[in-house]
């Protein structure tokens, strides 16, 4: 899968998780750049991301997850 299907993919997963139209990502998205983006929302988050590319995150990616550009390479990696 290309870096810019799964962007594709994500921004309608934040879209939804997040329930804001006007939110727009790249890889430099983080917690801080979105609003009511908390330790829930994060765990909801997660949890679409593994449901909507059939992956499952291991707790190392996880915690080396800093941005939505390190989801997307993190992601790549699966496939």
């Amino acid at each position: 899968m290309e870096k810019n299907e799964i962007l594709s993919k994500l921004q309608l997963i934040f879209n939804t998780v997040f329930k804001l139209k006007s939110i727009q990502i790249d890889n430099l998205t983080s917690a801080k750049d979105v609003e009511g983006w908390d330790s829930f929302t994060h765990l909801v988050l997660i949890q679409e991301v593994e449901k909507d590319f059939n992956i499952e995150f291991k707790l190392r990616e996880l915690m080396r997850m800093e941005n939505v550009g390190d989801m997307i390479e993190i992601i790549a990696s699966k496939f």
